[in-house]
Order: C-alpha cells, then structure tokens, then sequence
C-alpha cells in the first residue's frame, strides 16, 4: 500500500475508528472470456441489486486465494482453475470500525458453466457494455483500466453510506 498509513491519516483519509480495529478481510474476482466479463447482480444482503465481481469474506485459516476461489464457486458455479491478483483496494465506511480489504483477481482459466446461486445471478457482459451505473461507484474509477489495459492497482476509497464518495486515491502499474 504506497501511499503508506500515516499520509492516509495525515490526508484524513483514515479515521480514528479505522485504526482501532483490524481489517476486514474480503476477496473479488472477475471472470474473461474473449472480449466479455461475468459479472454477478447481487440477489441478498450487502450489495443487493448492484453488478458486481464474485467474491465475499475470506474465513479464518484460509489463504486469500482459497477464499477467492470458494466464493467463485459459491456465487457463479465456476471453479477457477488460476487467478491472478491484480489488485488490493481499502474501504473506510464512514461509521464502520474497520477498514474493508478487497483482494482483487481475474481469471481466464475456469471450469464449469455460470450458474446463478442463492446469492447471485451470473451474466456476461461485453468489456464495452459494462453497467457501471447499476456497480459500486468506485468500480468505473479502477476496473476500465483493470480489465481493458491489463493494468493492476492500488486505491483507497471513503464512502459515506453505499453510493457517496467522500474521498479516494488509485494508483495504477503495470503487471
């Protein structure tokens, strides 16, 4: 994380409840084929009705690429065969205690057909067409680059309830 804790802090961009508490540890993977991505309309719970990447809470004694690869499965039905990290970005809800820590992936190897779960209904989605309207609005921000330039990152974003940014930092490079 570049931008270090103390200038995250200095730039008010963590708050004091932050420090106090430990991460929140989360996982997020997209999945491509050709020109198309899977994307998920969450169907339950935080999230509810917005696009997103696969993913969820990575349990305790297991690494950050298992977690990644299990809620793949639960979410989509599909088992990733290879992911590959591209990215970490933090999340301070305003009120919230901890700060969220997304472990980002992709990946092009992947057995199974999507299928839609409890949670989550699978649809792929040209890179072109991506409803970046009905995604976390931090999304358009740091995934175009991500999935159409191969680029990976870093970013940090405040948010103010579910659709208010109240401040961010991204940094790109390259893989």
């Amino acid at each position: 994380w570049k931008l270090g804790f103390s200038n995250r802090l200095k730039f008010g961009l963590v708050s004091s409840f932050a420090m106090a508490s430990p991460n929140k540890l989360l996982t997020l993977v997209y999945v491509l084929k050709e020109d198309k991505v899977l994307l998920g309309l969450k169907k339950r719970g935080f999230g509810e009705g917005r696009w997103n990447g696969f993913g969820g809470k990575v349990h305790p004694a297991e690494s950050i690429v298992d977690g990644a690869k299990r809620e793949l499965l639960e979410e989509s039905t599909l088992t990733a065969n290879r992911l590959d990290k591209v990215g970490i970005v933090k999340f301070e809800f305003v009120g919230d205690e901890r700060l969220w820590e997304v472990h980002v992936f992709t990946t092009k190897e992947f057995e199974g057909s999507p299928g839609e779960t409890e949670e989550m209904r699978p649809k792929w989605f040209a890179l072109a067409d991506i409803p970046y309207d009905k995604m976390w609005p931090d999304d358009k921000i740091w995934l175009p680059p991500v999935l159409l330039d191969g680029k990976h990152f870093e970013g940090f974003f405040v948010f103010d309830k579910m659709d208010t940014i109240l401040s961010h930092t991204v940094s790109f490079s390259d893989p």
